[in-house]
């Protein structure tokens, strides 16, 4: 079973999931590769004491890599949006 550290590996902090925290109280984070969406709804309630109101997860492709020793594929992260209710907020700045 993972912990909760465990399965919230980095929030992913771009233009687009800034624009979303602040107008639609949606968060994006990386995840652990094999964590469900009640696990991880239940870890960002744990870590950051907060109400989720719902989470959704995206597997995203790695990108090829080249270098002087031949190509290879880089991980594939999943990502996850999470909304909060409109009463809580993170401040992951």
């Amino acid at each position: 079973m993972l912990q909760p550290a465990q399965i919230i590996l980095r929030p992913m902090i771009t233009e687009k999931s800034t624009w979303e925290a602040q107008s639609r109280n949606r968060y994006a984070f990386e995840v652990h590769q094999d964590a469900s969406k009640p696990m991880i709804r239940d870890a960002i309630a744990k870590l950051y004491n907060v109400r989720v109101v719902s989470v959704a997860t995206q597997n995203r492709h790695g990108k090829y890599r080249r270098t002087k020793w031949g190509t290879f594929n880089s991980s594939r992260p999943r990502k996850a949006v999470v909304e909060l209710h409109p009463d809580d907020k993170l401040e992951l700045f």
